[in-house]
């Protein structure tokens, strides 16, 4: 069995449809980048407003992948 060494970084993704889809945006501009995803971690759900209605969704994740080896 490999020993793996993992890495965490912290992102945010936006929508104006749901906080499924700020996820989603998230993980795919991330996976253009980083290779070897392997989970995330919701950390923080928040949005703003535009005159009294839901405007944007933020989420704040954090994703984890396996480091390359060297």
């Amino acid at each position: 069995m490999d020993n793996h060494v993992y890495k965490k970084v912290e992102i945010i993704g936006t929508s104006t449809i749901s906080s499924d889809d700020a996820i989603k945006n998230a993980i795919s501009r991330a996976a253009k980048t980083t290779h070897h995803l392997r989970w995330f971690e919701v950390v923080e759900t928040r949005g703003s407003l535009k005159d009294g209605d839901v405007f944007q969704w933020q989420v704040t994740i954090k994703l984890g992948f396996t480091m390359d080896d060297n």
